[in-house]
């Protein structure tokens, strides 16, 4: 069954609503983000996190990054967050950088991929940030693609992909970025660059 598409030709706080009833069922929905379309399910629920796994046909040990409102809610995450991290967070965020922390206790093993670390990012678009304080928890963000596939930056690519798998697809236009978030772990001092992406630390230090 294909997925149902939500424009924002409509009332907004409606679009969200529903968004929410879907990733409170367990679903799954596919939204835009200050990269690519993502894959959103809710983080605390393990039944809807491998749901994600299904829909990618993505093996476990990989692990999945969360997408948040705002800097506050790093904490309910991390267990611990370094002077070094304090300060790309508040230089790079909102925006296309990834910060792998130490997860905290309760963190499913399945987002951190059996490593101990979670990565978490606030994005820099607008309507992501919207849709997740309206939500009032965390979203997945791995792209909303099968593995391998090319990362969507439209709904029309996430309905080819994988709009017979995903409950909703929030099409909010075509997305800005042209390449993944660079991500960085924090968990080492000094922080350690692990994926190059939208933005360059070491040009920016």
């Amino acid at each position: 069954m294909a997925a149902e598409i939500l424009t924002l030709d409509g009332p907004l706080d409606a679009v969200y609503a529903r968004c929410r009833d879907v990733v409170r069922a367990r679903g799954v929905i596919a939204y835009p983000t200050d990269t690519f379309y993502g894959l959103g399910a809710d983080p605390r629920d393990p039944e809807a996190v491998k749901r994600i796994f299904a829909i990618k046909g993505r093996e476990a040990g990989q692990p999945i990054l969360l997408l948040l409102h705002d800097r506050s809610e790093v904490a309910a995450w991390a267990s611990a967050v370094t002077p070094s991290a304090e300060r790309l967070m508040e230089r790079f965020w909102p925006g296309p950088l990834t910060l792998v922390f130490p997860a905290a206790p309760h963190v499913l093993p399945e987002l951190t991929g059996g490593s101990g670390t979670i990565g978490l990012r606030v994005p820099g678009n607008e309507l992501t940030r919207e849709l997740l304080r309206n939500l009032g928890t965390a979203l997945t963000g791995t792209s909303a693609n099968r593995s391998g596939g090319r990362n969507p930056r439209t709904a029309e690519e996430v309905m080819r992909e994988v709009g017979d798998r995903v409950d909703l697809v929030l099409d909010g236009g075509a997305t800005t970025g042209d390449r993944p978030s660079t991500v960085v772990d924090v968990t080492v001092e000094p922080p350690r660059i692990i994926r190059q992406g939208n933005i360059d630390i070491a040009a920016s230090a």
